[in-house]
């Protein structure tokens, strides 16, 4: 990522951060060049000294800053220019002691070895207090085993700072940031978290994928007192806490959340506050607010637009708990005040969520009021699971087109709400939804000065166009082009003799008619960082050689953790048969794909399967692949299930696979000698499926086995030889016009 850098303004920035601390006067500066001149200043730093680290590369450095400076003469250990002190290859940060500032690094071309990039300990027995991280970067540091854990932050002791840094990136297993409660040095702490810019952080498919948490379960009940104020989150979808609370105390106050995939979700602990927070989903999928759950807890004068999440991701959800709760599962809703806030065009508001024979204790002592809930395209907004007796519902307004779900406490809007600035206001609403006093950070006041945020980037042809003309060596074409690079092939035969290694996103199309044959086991390797787009090509197995287990594009042999995207789209396969168990996209475990999509395209004579998504078998609530989508294409003679789409377990923390079949026709599917299933498609787990205008003729039984979650399975109108074909494990799918062909 290039970065900004303004010298003079960074500058400035530096002596007015160390005048409000009354050490600027100091004079003692210092300059290292190395991790060991670093640790040698430190070691006779007295308060109000500044240690100057050297622009350039510090590669594989274990950075301990250790010392003793005062609340008037703080000790800073600072880049020489911000975003120029370059922390490479297995670099960490330690902070341990009391008044410390570190300021301007920027971790990025590695990962940690440790349990953390960042930590305000230095063990488990020295920690920092009163210390001071800002202005610094963590970006794309993550460790290259998708599921191996780490943070890249880690906060211990007390009233601790972390402010005007940006994390971006963090693609394996493990929270962003946490708080940590593991001793009593470290609880009722009083850490202030501000400024940040949370930044992009794809879904990693499987718990564990949170951006900020503050506590444990272990913790829960003791408080943390941690304020986290004025940051920006934008596009953290790791899983769909967002933000975990698991502890008492704490603030959440003038956060934006920005197209972000989940839910600030008050998990456990209690007495905790959000306040003042802005949740723009604007339609994205999955997109959601505050979840709350435990005893006392305020949500007040925040404000949501364009949120869709459903179940556990509403705009608002409020929980069913356990009776007498362990202490890491759902303790009851008691006491929540809910007042003031606004939600426009938002989709879902759940009351008594996740009510069943475990979760059945309703929330009590609870209110809210002084709400709007405003959307013009739909009713049903409100569902209610379970008793709401114990919620007091007083003096809030719903538009007219929303259905009232109690007889008391909500008004029908009359008139429109009126646009102020990027929010919307109730006008004349009695003193319902937000406060005069409402702001929420924007994203130009959160982050490091010198830090460039990234953009929205297009999944595919944002690069340069070429023209490959038939008979020039294709592999060589790709193996020189650049993330979004567009290919057109002339129309003629290309044969390929290596396979495609795709490190990058990259456009294979034609509008003529060319075809690619290949002599390895796999054309197309999706290697980390990888993506393909095929339009207008056909895919040719005859010259493949016969081995068990071909496949046309596969995914890394090795673990990901950067999420690729496969779109087919008018395209040919055929003769995909030379043996056995021939797939077009076979998966290797550790790999996960944001979007699958095949549209207007037709495969004939493939032994094995379309997609073999099922490599993460270990009902652990991981899976490979969240949007799967088939459109309008035709599926013949294939001869293992058409689609392996597997998600086990009970966690509850993920979204996915979310599963589209729409006007497309299956024939003679399922009868090949290798299909040890019996079935023409498996879906195991899938959170949603919806199979639409789609005939199945001369197929093996289609498998839907529902597991956890409030999984949604939708068929209409579609054509089946028998419908006992269909195989439901149970009765919760919604068939429509289902119609048997013989």
């Amino acid at each position: 990522m290039t970065t900004q850098i303004n010298s003079i303004a960074y500058s400035l920035l530096v002596m007015i951060m160390l005048t409000a601390y009354g050490c600027a006067t100091k004079p003692s500066h210092k300059v290292a060049s190395n991790p060991e001149e670093l640790t040698g200043a430190l070691s006779t730093a007295q308060p109000g000294d500044t240690i100057i680290m050297a622009n350039g590369e510090w590669k594989d450095a274990d950075l301990l800053v250790e010392g003793t400076g005062t609340k008037d003469s703080m000790i800073v250990v600072m880049a020489e220019e911000a975003g120029k002190v370059i922390l490479t290859g297995n670099s960490t940060l330690r902070v341990a002691g009391e008044y410390l500032v570190v300021s301007g690094l920027y971790f990025r071309d590695g990962h940690t070895l440790t349990s953390e990039v960042i930590s305000f300990k230095k063990d488990k027995n020295t920690l920092a207090n009163y210390c001071r991280i800002t202005q610094c970067t963590i970006e794309d540091y993550s460790n290259p085993e998708r599921h191996e854990s780490d943070y890249w932050v880690g906060m211990y002791g007390k009233n601790n700072r972390f402010d005007h840094n940006a994390l971006v990136g963090k693609g394996n297993k493990g929270v962003t940031m946490a708080v940590r409660l593991n001793n009593k040095e470290s609880q009722d702490n009083h850490h202030l978290i501000d400024h940040n810019y949370f930044g992009p952080r794809p879904n990693l498919g499987s718990n564990g994928g949170e951006t900020l948490r503050i506590g444990t379960s272990h913790y829960s009940l003791t408080s943390s007192n941690t304020k986290v104020v004025n940051n920006y989150f934008d596009r953290c979808n790791g899983e769909h806490e967002i933000i975990s609370n698991k502890s008492g105390g704490n603030l959440f106050k003038g956060n934006t959340f920005y197209e972000c995939v989940g839910t600030l979700t008050f998990r456990h602990g209690n007495d905790n506050i959000a306040e003042s927070n802005a949740f723009y989903g604007n339609r994205m999928p999955n997109t959601g607010g505050i979840r709350v759950i435990n005893k006392r807890q305020k949500v007040f004068n925040n404000y949501g637009y364009g949120l869709t999440g459903h179940w556990f991701r509403g705009a608002l959800v409020v929980m069913n708990g356990v009776p007498n709760s362990p202490i890491n599962r759902y303790h009851q809703v008691d006491g929540a005040e809910i007042f003031n806030n606004t939600f426009v065009d938002c989709d879902y508001v759940q009351l008594c969520a996740g009510s069943d024979e475990e979760r059945s204790a309703v929330p009590i002592n609870s209110v809210i009021r002084d709400n709007v809930f405003w959307n013009t395209e739909k009713q049903d907004v409100f569902t209610v699971y379970d008793d709401i007796s114990g919620i007091e519902f007083t003096n809030n307004y719903i538009s007219p087109t929303i259905k009232n779900i109690i007889d008391r406490g909500f008004s029908p809007i009359k008139g429109e709400l009126k646009k102020d600035g990027n929010i919307y206001r109730l006008d004349g609403g009695k003193g319902a939804g937000l406060m005069a006093d409402f702001e929420a950070v924007s994203k130009d006041k959160a982050g490091p000065s010198w830090y460039l945020k990234p953009g929205k980037k297009e999944a595919f042809d944002y690069g340069q166009e070429k023209v490959v003309k038939e008979g020039a060596d294709l592999y060589d074409e790709i193996a020189h082009s650049k993330a979004g690079d567009i290919l057109v092939l002339e129309p003629g035969d290309y044969l390929l003799t290596k396979v495609i290694e795709l490190d990058h996103p990259i456009s294979i199309v034609s509008s003529g008619g060319a075809t690619i044959k290949f002599e390895k086991s796999n054309l197309f390797a999706i290697e980390n960082g990888g993506s393909l787009k095929l339009k207008g090509i056909t895919i040719d197995g005859a010259e493949a050689p016969d081995y068990a287990g071909n496949a046309v594009i596969r995914t890394s042999r090795y673990s990901m953790n950067k999420n690729y995207q496969l779109w087919i789209e008018d395209c040919e396969f055929k003769d995909l048969d030379v043996n056995h168990s021939f797939h077009v996209l076979d998966v290797y475990k550790n790999t996960f794909a944001d979007s699958i999509m095949i549209k207007d395209s037709n495969f004939t004579d493939v032994s094995g399967s379309i997609l073999a998504l099922d490599k993460e078998n270990e009902d652990r609530g991981i899976y490979n692949a969240e949007y799967v989508v088939l459109e309008n294409s035709t599926f013949n003679n294939i001869g293992q299930p058409i689609m392996k789409l597997y998600r086990g377990g009970s966690d509850e923390s993920t979204f996915g696979p979310i599963l589209t079949i729409a006007d497309c026709d299956f024939e003679k599917v399922g009868f090949g000698p290798k299909n040890d299933s019996n079935k023409a498609m498996v879906l195991h787990g899938v959170q949603k499926a919806n199979i639409e205008n789609t005939t199945f003729s001369d197929t093996k039984e289609l498998n839907i086995f529902h597991t956890v979650g409030e999984p949604v399975t939708v068929i209409e109108s579609v054509v089946i030889d028998d419908r006992s074909l269909l195989q439901i494990s149970d009765n919760t799918a919604t068939i429509h016009n289902l119609k048997e062909a013989k």
